[in-house]
């Protein structure tokens, strides 16, 4: 069982539908609940799926809680007049422990306790919210108008009909209300958020480290001294609100900003380097002008005194930085492509840095920006040269603040050829369309068309650039807000282990994995304690394909030889061996034609649990009309082999009762020796990228 599906993949459903009908008989025998909204079930899964940029299914916040019941619910559920309201707070409920008790929560998520707490908040709101049609969709908007006046929804002829009326006008309607659900239609989609791409883990220094690296920047010191300078009572200013020229001649002394002026200072554009230390001051807080004073501002004193504090507040300013930076100066000057598209360009040029295991050549980075502007502004082949050369030697004036700030590093040398055989796109720059980018490219290998090793990135060096460990927890802290996945590596050493097989199998690397099992390890008193508590959180998976994700992961994660040893001796356990004998198969230890008939059935077993498992039942019932006597004759040697998970046979025994009844076996097959085995499912996620 999967907890993270790519938008358009099509094992989601399936998966999703597996989930539910396993929880609704979970909540009957365990929680003794007497009926469940699997409809409402469903629904909130394909929100974590479909709504959000993460789809992390098993990672649950308060935020979460707030806009499935407030916001997405009342957006896409369609209640019809004389309906019930979809029971969506107790399904969620019911849907959150579920998760806990299964080790199928993401351990990064909030605790169980504190997600009840913001479900019974939203509660309250909730049959407000469904009722208040500016929530709407389009669609359910139109369905809702169309049931509420007499429209038999089930004829297509009387849709057509409705549809006819109210584009004649003919129809009454609130038209305040629908042009405010068509211009959020318009801006977010139909369902909100879309989907970013996932980052590489990362590991970072201790706090107290990057507070050291923060505290040896010295543009802090500079605003920390400007602040000081402006002080409660404040400084005049002029009237366009800048430092007036006689104390910015003095303050660039007492800042030491390395502003040479000339010798006779007519404004403070004759010290671009205080100005821009000003204008920082203000983006960040620091310094507010106010009737014509520059004061400084009070809630600041405490990060004043904090350099990490400080140094991520300038950070997070440089992104309201776009007028100081790259306005118009003169009648000359005029804004390029950056300036237009600075909100969008500078978030996406750092997220693209996150997370690379190689620095990033500047041809690079400068050709997916092109890119960028030329798919917002739509740029043919005849764009001016120029209007990417202003954007060129704009993005550069932002890398200067950046690495003055201690947020990126530039230096000269090799592109690593990693960055030669990412493909672009014919007649442009940038990543191709449908591709990732930057972190995620490198991430996922999709480099199928390499391009040759000619031009900027084979020809010498050329200027590289990368994150520094204060750009990266900086950009990272920032992915955490927008609720993106952003894995630190040491974040899980106090997971259950459940939680951290199940991450370390869909999100995690194979180095990075070993660096994280390592810790979580050391944290659980070292081995001999730790492996024990794994392997039980395996054992007690009630999903067989997560099952053999975690195993696969643990081996693949534990130091050289240890894992493919555990894996031998798992195949003697009487639970763990289906498993362990698929770990060995994967990897090529064993080989399946090697199997005494005995383990060659449970594998057979095995199998068929694990399709069932990523198929559903309906699937299931597909293959075996597509397959015929084959599947059935292997289904039926997997009904009665001796596989050791007994509730998951009665399971597919349920399913089989529901197929059609098997053809007749043919004549000279023994059972159990089928000409070809059904399908395994394989191991959630991508697993480890190699």
């Amino acid at each position: 069982m999967r907890m993270h599906y790519e938008p358009d993949d099509p094992d989601f459903e399936a998966a999703r539908d597996v989930l539910v009908g396993r929880l609704e008989r979970w909540a009957v025998q365990v929680q003794g609940s007497d009926a469940v909204d699997t409809f409402a079930v469903a629904a909130a899964l394909d929100y974590r799926h479909g709504a959000t940029v993460d789809g992390r299914l098993g990672l649950w916040e308060p935020r979460h809680v707030q806009a499935f019941l407030l916001d997405w619910a009342p957006r896409a559920l369609t209640v019809l007049p004389g309906e019930e309201l979809p029971g969506a707070p107790e399904a969620l409920r019911l849907l959150l422990r579920y998760l806990d008790a299964t080790g199928l929560a993401d351990p990064r998520g909030t605790a169980l306790e504190t997600l009840l707490g913001a479900v019974d908040d939203a509660a309250a709101g909730y049959p407000r919210a469904m009722a208040d049609r500016a929530r709407w969709g389009l669609a359910k908007f139109w369905t809702t108008l169309a049931a509420e006046q007499g429209v038999d929804l089930g004829s297509p002829a009387a849709l057509a009909r409705f549809t006819e009326r109210a584009r004649r006008g003919e129809v009454p309607y609130d038209e305040d209300v629908l042009q405010g659900i068509a211009a959020r239609h318009m801006s977010e989609g139909p369902t909100g958020a879309l989907r970013a791409e996932p980052q590489l883990p990362v590991t970072l220094p201790s706090p107290e480290a990057l507070r050291a690296e923060a505290g040896r920047v010295p543009l802090l010191g500079m605003l920390q001294g400007l602040t000081e300078w402006a002080g409660r009572e404040g400084r005049p200013v002029t009237a366009t609100g800048r430092l007036e020229t006689t104390d910015a001649r003095e303050l660039a002394e007492r800042l030491g900003t390395g502003d040479t002026p000339p010798a006779a200072v007519r404004s403070v554009d004759d010290l671009p380097r205080l100005s821009l230390v000003f204008e920082l001051a203000r983006a960040a807080r620091l310094v507010r002008v106010v009737k014509g004073r520059a004061h400084a501002v009070g809630k600041a004193a405490g990060d004043l005194k904090d350099p990490l504090a400080l140094w991520r507040r300038a950070f997070d300013a440089v992104f309201g930085m776009r007028r100081p930076l790259l306005g118009a100066k003169s009648g000359w000057h005029t804004e390029s492509m950056l300036f237009d598209a600075y909100e969008d360009i500078l978030p996406d040029v750092l997220n693209t840095l996150y997370s690379l295991p190689h620095p990033m050549p500047w041809p690079r980075l400068r050709d997916s920006v092109d890119h960028a502007y030329r798919v917002r502004f739509q740029l043919g082949g005849a764009a001016h040269r120029m209007w990417f050369d202003d954007a060129h030697r704009d993005l550069r004036v932002v890398l200067d603040l950046l690495e003055e700030l201690g947020a990126v590093e530039r230096a000269v040398g090799l592109a690593d050829p990693v960055y030669r055989s990412l493909p672009l796109p014919a007649g442009a720059a940038g990543p191709a369309p449908g591709r990732p980018a930057g972190s995620a490219a490198l991430m996922t290998g999709q480099a199928p068309d390499p391009v040759p090793e000619t031009g900027e990135l084979s020809d010498g060096p050329v200027e590289l650039i990368r994150l520094t460990a204060l750009g990266t927890w900086a950009v990272r802290a920032r992915l955490l807000d927008a609720g993106r996945d952003a894995p630190l590596v040491g974040e899980l050493a106090h997971a259950p282990a459940a939680g951290l097989l199940g991450i370390l199998a869909e999100h995690y690397d194979t180095d990075s994995a070993r660096l994280e099992l390592d810790r979580w390890v050391q944290s659980h008193d070292g081995p001999e304690r730790a492996l024990p508590l794994l392997l039980d959180a395996i054992r007690t998976t009630p999903y067989r394909t997560r099952g053999q994700a975690m195993l696969e992961t643990l081996c693949a994660a534990l130091p050289e030889g240890e894992g493919d040893r555990l894996t031998l001796a798992l195949r003697r356990d009487p639970q763990l061996a289906p498993l362990a004998i698929g770990v060995l198969v994967n990897r090529g230890l064993l080989a399946p034609e090697d199997l005494p008939e005995t383990e060659s059935l449970v594998m057979v077993a095995e199998g068929m649990l694990q399709f069932l498992e990523v198929t559903g039942p309906d699937g299931f019932g597909d293959a075996i009309r597509a397959q015929g006597a084959d599947f059935r004759e292997a289904l039926d040697v997997a009904l009665t082999a001796p596989h050791p998970d007994h509730a998951a046979l009665r399971n597919l025994r349920d399913v089989a009762a529901r197929l059609p009844r098997a053809p007749a076996a043919r004549a000279g097959r023994r059972p159990g020796t089928t000409d070809r085995r059904p399908t395994r499912g394989g191991k959630p996620g991508r697993g480890h990228r190699r």
